[in-house]
């Protein structure tokens, strides 16, 4: 009797032990691969900082007695509408009335999206060869009105820039188009890129660097006592 039931015990240790052993082991290891990846996959991540958008170059018209063929110039830093639609947008909204649609040539711009996610809402955005100066952007506010301004090529040196703003907005010069203006400018000066290099503090504010409050309030000039022209973002 002693020794069967060694036997009968020793044997079930001896056949059924192993392959349970093996079991255990793998289901830990399945465990232990879980908890890892677990631990991988749901990572406790920093918040990133938010970055300011720079404040779209403009120069606009006031109320006058003639808005002639254009109604200010904006100064673009890419090429890019996505990312370069929506400063505008912020700028103009609060003027004009909610910009709804925008329309360009796409001679001068690679990439035109159909739409493009502005602050609160969507802009649709047109194309049309024929009907559109290539240096001209065209913008309609519904049921407010129709606005046209100026594109500066992105790459224009600051000084061929701010003439063409002024030449743009000014509203005693010569009525002119987009593209006559830039021809203009062009054969009195040579080629808009060619301006010369600015002085570091000079290029920083070129390039957004200005202080917010100077380049989210427009300041005005012209004459005293009448405001011809809004500078933004400069």
């Amino acid at each position: 009797m002693d020794s069967t039931e060694g036997i009968s015990h020793t044997g079930f240790h001896a056949g059924s032990s192993p392959a349970k052993d093996e079991t255990r082991a793998a289901a830990e290891a399945a465990r232990r691969r879980v908890r890892i990846m677990s631990a991988t996959l749901y990572p406790t991540l920093p918040h990133p900082e938010p970055v300011a958008t720079p404040v779209a170059r403009l120069a606009l018209k006031t109320d006058g007695p003639s808005r002639g063929l254009l109604d200010g110039a904006w100064w673009p830093r890419s090429r890019d509408l996505l990312s370069e639609l929506p400063a505008l947008t912020d700028v103009l909204d609060p003027l004009w009335g909610r910009i709804t649609r925008i329309a360009v040539n796409p001679e001068h711009w690679p990439v035109i999206p159909r739409a493009v996610p502005v602050d609160g809402h969507i802009v649709k955005v047109g194309w049309f060869t024929p009907e559109i100066d290539p240096h001209k952007l065209l913008l309609l506010s519904y049921g407010t009105g129709r606005w046209d301004l100026l594109v500066i090529p992105p790459e224009t040196g600051a000084e061929s820039a701010a003439r063409l703003m002024a030449a743009a907005s000014d509203h005693d010069g010569p009525p002119q188009t987009a593209s006559a203006l830039i021809a203009a400018d062009e054969a009195r000066h040579g080629v808009l890129a060619a301006d010369q290099p600015l002085e570091p503090d000079e290029a920083w504010e070129y390039e957004g660097g200005a202080s917010a409050v100077s380049a989210a309030v427009p300041h005005q000039t012209g004459p005293p006592g009448r405001a011809s022209r809004l500078i933004i973002g400069m």
